[in-house]
């Protein structure tokens, strides 16, 4: 029997300098830091925009931390950034990593999905029948305002784990082991506003050719996940393919399959929220090398690519980061410029100059629309659209190692939802 899951809790990155990736997120892609745990050897910190939690995990190299020391470079991040943190505590003496697990991988990564759960020991006992490898059995944390009981399995995607985690019995801000950060970075209701990212929309995984039906069946054994069609076009088979010049990729998307009926359950005051979806992307052959080979071979292997930003504004989104130092990839001028493409832009409502500015992607697609439910008549279409915006990776070491992708959805993005969007000449919020 499958895991039960109830909601995606976190995701945890593995980076040798945490001082480098908190600036980023902090300054730059306007997360709170919320709560941390320092122990004497490393950092765990957490950082939170709406929904959307990243746990970053300082990992040693060569048994060196690179935030201990000194000189960082300014163009990086500011030296010591998160040497003054403050917790009103002092620093856990407990070296492991919590919640997680150390992966003793060559580069920054991202590679934990943390997902809680109504009952961990059971999950346990229902996925080791199953086969799968264990790499924490059931444990739990404790402190003054609760428990919490966890364990970590290892997934069938390269050196991508998932925590299994149980929180119904802890009170606290976030997880016992973590404290609340006294000097943290709260927002301005301004930066809000301006930025109103709410939650993951995906995570995307690359893997080599043809591993996709071997993924999306471990995870559906597994996990409860079905198959989720991104476009109306999309073969049952094959996936979603793109392939125009310089890009040669096959996309298939899941969900936990009670999204499709009552949705996973969030913490949003609106219940229509959509959760996270997983998306599998491969390389097509005879297409040459491409940002999925190019990930394969940099980050040694199948992993998490990039992750999708939900925010229900995506031009005022772009604008703040960008003005805060976020680059962006830029398609060539001359997608703006398309007749056709242009007119796409226009009747979405959308000024194609303006969105050219932001390096703003616009997608349509067709949906069916049932005008008689009585006799279930589909003789009306209505266009649905995605708008997108690619970040450079924030591991800069490397070229296409990880980025964060930007996404709103008027009305479509991995999403079945066929409302249309009204052109407004005053207004470009979502």
């Amino acid at each position: 029997m499958a895991a039960s899951l109830s909601r995606l809790h976190h995701i945890s990155l593995h980076v040798t300098n945490v001082d480098k990736i908190a600036y980023e997120l902090v300054s730059k892609f306007k997360f709170n830091l919320f709560v941390a745990r320092l122990t004497e050897k490393s950092k765990q910190l957490a950082f939170r925009k709406g929904a959307a939690v990243f746990v970053v995990n300082e990992r040693p190299l060569n048994g060196v931390t690179l935030s201990s020391k000194r000189g960082i470079s300014p163009s990086e991040s500011e030296p010591g950034w998160t040497n003054n943190i403050q917790t009103g505590i002092k620093n856990d003496k407990d070296p492991k990593c919590l919640y997680d697990v150390n992966p003793h991988y060559s580069v920054d990564t991202a590679s934990n999905v943390c997902f809680e759960v109504e009952d961990v020991e059971r999950s346990f006992k229902s996925l080791r029948n199953l086969g799968c490898d264990f790499l924490v059995p059931p444990t739990e944390v404790c402190d003054e305002k609760g428990i919490v009981t966890y364990s970590v399995v290892k997934s069938i995607m390269g050196n991508v784990n998932h925590t299994l985690i149980d929180t119904s019995k802890y009170k606290g801000s976030f997880l016992p082991g973590f404290q609340d950060v006294e000097n943290g970075t709260p927002l301005s209701n301004s930066t809000e506003s301006s930025c109103p990212v709410i939650h993951f929309d995906h995570i995307t995984y690359a893997c080599p050719r043809r591993c996709t039906p071997q993924v999306m069946s471990w995870y559906e054994r597994h996990f409860g996940f079905h198959r989720f069609f991104i476009n109306s076009n999309e073969d049952v088979d094959e996936g979603y393919v793109l392939n125009t010049e310089g890009i040669g990729l096959r996309l298939t998307a899941m969900e936990y399959w009670k999204c499709s009926q009552t949705g996973i359950k969030l913490p949003f005051t609106d219940d229509q929220q959509p959760d996270c979806k997983f998306v599998i992307a491969e390389s097509l052959p005879d297409q040459g090398s491409n940002q999925v080979d190019t990930f394969l071979e940099q980050h040694g292997g199948p992993g998490i690519q990039h992750i999708g930003l939900y925010t229900q504004d995506i031009v005022s989104t772009a604008q703040t980061m960008g003005q805060a130092g976020v680059h962006f990839f830029s398609p060539p001028p001359a997608y703006y410029t398309e007749v056709g493409k242009q007119q796409e832009m226009e009747d979405a409502g959308y000024d194609p100059q303006m969105l050219s500015q932001h390096s703003i992607l616009l997608d349509t697609d067709l949906c069916q629309v049932q005008t008689d439910p009585s006799c279930q008549t589909t003789d009306t279409q209505k266009k649905r659209y995605l708008l997108q915006a690619f970040t450079k990776p924030i591991f800069s070491f490397t070229l296409n190692r990880y980025l964060l992708q930007v996404f709103t959805k008027p009305i479509f993005s991995f999403s079945d939802t066929c409302s249309r969007r009204s052109p407004s000449p005053s207004s470009h919020s979502l």
